[in-house]
């Protein structure tokens, strides 16, 4: 692909080809936004395209992983690393991935422009080569041993994102910054929701590969054994199962819409960014729920018209609190909701019980 001589022109035109939903989303930013967000998720794709190839081993991967976090910092050279990777990829990586891949010295040269930004950007690309590998590389369908390891999956591969997301829109807006430790706070939280959908969505398709990402200790509860698990014939336990989990995520997007609700008004552009993310995964969230017998992602996956309708409505009124709460509301209406208990992670309540201000305080409690 040819995209002329810019670096960042080449950015822009290069992210519809590897995401068509952060190609809707940061396009919603500010100028002065845009460019960095777009390098960063660029970056993360880079990273992910690295940990998927099946023909590369564990080792090496690994190896690769922490070449490509040095390149970010500036330590090593991208146009080595890349023409190293383009030998190695399979059929299995996308042509625009590819890409992507063999102009990474164009996004890193982007990286090293950004000034302030960069820091934030350069932590998260360190922390998700490192924790992301040490997930994949022990991978299997019998999914992870506990939800607390599901939490340190999210974090890895989405938390950092969040922290790292936060610290951008701070960089750019004082007004944003004011609010610096309220929405750091609820962050990697936001992240984890979004994660979490994901994770539902794409279990068939994840488990198809050899990797499942749900706990198996959720399940056990309900008499389910991950690995013996097969498309249509699932039964009522991990229909179980799967409720706690939606409500666990139900919960983390709780406090994504307060995390989207501090940024203040004056600030469309952000809060149309996240809450087209958050909007879609509620209503993915719904379509899971009404469907737990589902066999693969696209049964659940948001149609255009909703996608466009959760467009429109976020839009019309990004800059009232009241009305986006309503939206939330409706969008998440019947879904199970989960909140902390006292030292023992989430418990499963009904959704009327867990929207109250006054119960036990905590920093993954719904704060609506």
């Amino acid at each position: 692909m040819d995209f002329g001589n810019s670096d960042e022109r080449y950015q822009e035109e290069i992210l519809p080809h590897v995401s068509r939903t952060f190609a809707l989303t940061i396009p919603q930013l500010p100028p002065g936004l845009r460019t960095a967000v777009t390098n960063a998720y660029l970056l993360c794709r880079i990273a992910d395209t690295i940990e998927d190839e099946p023909a590369v081993s564990p080792e090496e991967t690994y190896q690769f992983l922490e070449r490509f976090a040095a390149v970010v910092s500036g330590a090593k050279d991208p146009a080595a690393l890349a023409c190293a990777l383009d030998g190695r990829f399979s059929d299995r990586t996308l042509p625009a991935e590819r890409d992507l891949v063999r102009n990474l010295e164009r996004i890193v040269r982007v990286t090293w422009g950004l000034g302030a930004q960069r820091a934030a950007i350069e932590r998260c690309i360190a922390l998700m080569c490192r924790g992301m590998h040490e997930f994949q590389r022990s991978a299997s369908i019998r999914g992870l041993p506990r939800s607390s390891d599901l939490d340190g999956y999210c974090y890895y591969v989405a938390g950092v994102v969040g922290e790292m997301l936060t610290e951008l829109f701070c960089a750019y807006s004082p007004a944003v910054a004011a609010r610096h430790d309220a929405l750091a706070e609820l962050s990697v939280s936001f992240a984890q929701g979004l994660q979490m959908t994901n994770i539902l969505k794409d279990f068939w398709e994840d488990r198809s590969r050899g990797a499942c990402w749900l706990p198996q200790e959720t399940f056990a509860r309900h008499g389910v054994v991950l690995a013996e698990l097969s498309p249509g014939r699932t039964g009522a336990g991990f229909g179980a199962g799967l409720s706690e989990l939606i409500g666990v995520a139900h919960a983390h997007l709780r406090n994504a819409l307060a995390y989207t609700l501090l940024i203040p008004r004056t600030e469309p552009g952000i809060r149309r960014f996240c809450l087209w993310a958050l909007g879609l995964a509620v209503l993915t969230l719904r379509r899971i729920a009404a469907n737990p017998a589902y066999t693969s992602g696209a049964e659940v996956k948001v149609s255009r018209p909703v996608v466009w309708l959760t467009r429109i409505s976020t839009s019309l009124v990004v800059g009232d609190d009241r009305m986006l709460k309503r939206l939330f509301e409706l969008a998440a209406r019947g879904l199970p909701l989960a909140v902390p208990g006292i030292g023992d992670g989430f418990r499963q309540v009904s959704a009327a019980g867990a929207a109250r201000e006054d119960s036990a305080p905590s920093w993954r409690q719904p704060v609506l």
